[in-house]
């Protein structure tokens, strides 16, 4: 009589957006089941959530995949990496070991809800169990709804209803036991995929400001609650300050869940309740982004607003470089796009002051602008970069009024009066009076020449005029609606 089969058959864990072994609901399926864990990372051809990845982004994907690799070791489990569409892959890493179970937690880009769907019922239907788990939200997108019964539009409402719809879970910890495939299984090596840069390497400046990986996030989110979190209502708007989380590409690559940050923000202690609110409305601007691009599955490429598609955006090949690369003459947006450059980061009040200037004062279609910080930012989120850069423009959901328009100059004086975060990323302006700081060429010569600035020569004359692009954006607006002027 043959022996029965005492060893549970072993379970994929697949890996996406959620680089972590605490609050893993996949993870801790298999554990709490017994089953040996197979963990598995699959390069596929669009990228981990239906999007190819920028170049900072792939920077740090190299790094937080050799974070979790090393952080599964101690339990013997290997991460085994292999390349091509997730179906073929896990097919036959199922025809190899006997696997009878393939866990995985959800990501809600459209495209991937899509095949996740599909694939979950090929693998159902081949007689395996396919099981997926929250985690990269703290809401599913598609359960949360208004008194009529559709998604939400405007942040306000969402807000309210996430705070009597939504019961925010408790993060659960790493396990403690995992069992590790005693099989011998083909990986690629992070070196086959070759994500880093080639030379010369740029990536000096992200290596300097960032830890990738689930250790990197977790101090990142302690420090945060021991500092910044108290005074952050009005702090967070300071750029030359470490007044932030900064836990934005922690988040995007799911090293950190939002529900654990919402819940270390809660329990950090006296934290004034503004403090407090403050800090979980971002959190929650970011769950309202998934929301839009969860349920509008065109958000990326589309106006929300249909009435834009009429907008006469302007094709300036030559202002949009002097964006792209920080030099267009005013020194808070040159900071922000240098900063971006230089750390894969910026500011999120000089976002909004960049963002503004792009699609605003040079009536450059905002699409550029969300394709750059695509390429550029460690935290590149396929939701918030697309629902924020339609915000900016005024033609996104609940977006700002087109006619709120920054002035870049009014803006560096409010948020950085002493200059000192320009003066960080922008060395030409480093011994200009403050006074001069965010306005150069209102200084007479003497006192550039005493700064060792020369305009037009050191640093650009501004790319636009401030009133006469506001004109122009004002006049584009009307035009577009069909307004008289």
């Amino acid at each position: 009589m043959p022996l029965k089969e005492t060893t549970p058959r072993p379970a994929i864990v697949w890996f996406r957006r959620d680089l972590r072994l605490a609050d893993n609901g996949a993870l801790a399926a298999a554990a709490a089941e017994g089953r040996p864990v197979i963990a598995l990372y699959v390069m596929e051809p669009d990228g981990p959530d239906g999007l190819a990845l920028g170049a900072a982004q792939r920077w740090w994907l190299h790094h937080s995949l050799d974070a979790l690799a090393r952080s599964l070791q101690p339990h013997g489990v290997p991460l085994v990496l292999r390349t091509g569409t997730a179906v073929d892959v896990l097919e036959a890493l199922v025809a190899q070991t006997g696997a009878e179970a393939i866990y995985w937690n959800r990501h809600y880009t459209p495209q991937r809800m899509a095949t996740d769907s599909a694939l979950k019922a090929s693998l159902i239907g081949r007689g395996l169990e396919a099981r997926s788990f929250p985690g990269a939200l703290m809401h599913e997108p598609t359960k949360v709804r208004t008194g009529t019964g559709g998604p939400f539009k405007v942040y306000t409402p969402f807000w309210r209803a996430f705070g009597t719809q939504v019961q925010v879970h408790t993060p659960q910890e790493a396990p403690a036991d995992l069992i590790g495939y005693a099989g011998s299984l083909q990986s690629d090596t992070l070196a086959d995929w070759n994500l880093l840069p080639k030379k010369p390497d740029w990536s000096g400046g992200l290596a300097d400001a960032w830890t990738p990986g689930e250790a990197g996030a977790q101090e990142r989110l302690a420090a945060f609650c021991e500092g910044p979190l108290d005074g952050y209502s009005d702090n967070r708007n300071l750029p030359d300050r470490d007044s932030t989380s900064r836990l934005s590409p922690h988040l995007a690559f799911g090293e950190i869940t939002p529900a654990q940050a919402w819940w270390a923000a809660k329990e950090a202690g006296r934290i004034p309740h503004g403090d407090l609110e403050t800090f979980q409305k971002e959190l929650v601007w970011r769950e309202f982004s998934w929301h839009l691009l969860a349920n509008f599955d065109d958000l990326k490429t589309v106006n929300f607003n249909r009435t834009f598609d009429a907008f006469p955006w302007a094709d300036d090949e030559a202002l949009l470089a002097a964006w792209e690369r920080g030099q267009t003459g005013y020194p808070i947006i040159d900071a922000g796009m240098r900063q971006l450059w230089q750390t894969g980061w910026m500011h999120n009040r000089v976002r909004m002051i960049v963002g503004s200037f792009l699609v605003k004062h040079s009536l450059i279609d905002w699409r550029h602008g969300e394709k750059w910080f695509w390429d550029t930012l460690v935290d590149a989120d396929a939701a918030s970069n697309t629902a924020s850069w339609q915000w900016v423009a005024g033609s996104g959901a609940d977006a700002a009024p087109y006619f709120r328009v920054f002035n870049p100059v009014l803006q560096g004086e409010k948020f950085d009066p002493e200059g000192r975060y320009v003066k960080l990323f922008v060395p030409e302006l480093v011994d200009l009076d403050m006074k001069y700081i965010h306005k150069p060429w209102d200084a007479p010569p003497a006192v550039l020449a005493r700064a060792g600035i020369a305009l037009g020569r050191t640093y650009p004359r501004p790319v636009v005029g401030l009133a006469e692009g506001r004109d122009k954006a004002l006049k584009a607006y009307k035009d577009m609606r069909g307004e008289a002027a």
